[in-house]
């Protein structure tokens, strides 16, 4: 018994998974691009920062204050690459601890969430500049606002993280290709033979790599060459701050890999 296939049944069809992959991505992209938004955030807060820190406080006879604002302008670095280090799941990168003291890293260590450990320390020492008069209210109140800003950075960056991507996307759509690529074979069969095959691969080949750029983005956070650069915001973040605060050495941007073609 022989079974035609018509054409507009295999033309609908594959309408319909362009369009379903065509949701899948969106959604992955929009995941990445709210990455990229969390993290750009962070870029101008720790800016904001470090310059507040460094010029709003006054020290008034009490010299203790400016080596405090500037610790405190460092630790914030430990926050930016502990943070970077819990939402890839590296925890072999202790970076951060370069600048922290061992009393701190003892501290923070103790906790199972590192970034809110040091939130916590930099929040009992602005209210030590504030209680010592070297920060008055209105300064105290701004710069509270931006370690709420960091705190809600790190949520965010948290929620992308722990939230998985609905694995029924990823299964049916995959499940809807390999049938319309073979489908899609049987069809081409009646009118070119075995040429069907190549055909049909090619057709395959289309949507899968189209569905695949989307999974790649669908985790953010994750080590990968489509991944947000995490490693290249944090050093930027870290520059600009070496740099106020005048000090030496500078490090070096992140450069890019595989001839310019992604950067971590």
């Amino acid at each position: 018994m022989h079974i035609s296939i018509p054409v507009a049944v295999s033309a609908v069809l594959g309408t319909a998974i362009a369009f379903f992959i065509g949701f899948n991505n969106n959604q992955a992209y929009d995941r990445w691009w709210e990455a990229r938004i969390i993290w750009g955030g962070l870029v101008n807060d720790s800016r904001s920062w470090a310059r507040s820190l460094l010029h709003y406080n006054t020290p008034n006879g009490n010299p203790e204050s400016k080596a405090i604002a500037r610790h405190m302008i460092y630790r914030h670095l430990a926050f930016i690459y502990a943070l970077k280090s819990a939402l890839r799941k590296r925890p072999e990168d202790d970076y951060y601890t370069r600048f922290l003291t061992r009393e701190e890293i003892e501290e923070v260590q103790k906790q199972s969430n590192i970034p809110n450990a040091l939130l916590n320390l930099q929040s009992l020492d602005l209210q030590a500049l504030s209680n010592a008069g070297t920060i008055d209210g209105f300064r105290f109140i701004e710069l509270n606002q931006l370690l709420v800003k960091h705190c809600d950075g790190m949520g965010k960056s948290e929620r992308i993280k722990n939230t998985m991507f609905p694995p029924s996307y990823v299964y049916f759509t995959r499940l809807f290709i390999w049938f319309y690529v073979v489908m899609n074979t049987l069809m081409m069969t009646e009118s070119i033979g075995a040429w069907a095959i190549l055909f049909g691969w090619m057709f395959g080949f289309v949507f899968h790599v189209t569905h695949l750029n989307g999974i790649t983005l669908m985790n953010p956070f994750e080590y990968t060459p489509l991944a947000t650069p995490l490693d290249s915001i944090s050093r930027t973040i870290e520059i600009n701050i070496i740099e106020l605060l005048g000090d030496e050495p500078v490090p070096l941007p992140v450069k890019p890999k595989a001839d310019g073609l992604y950067i971590m």
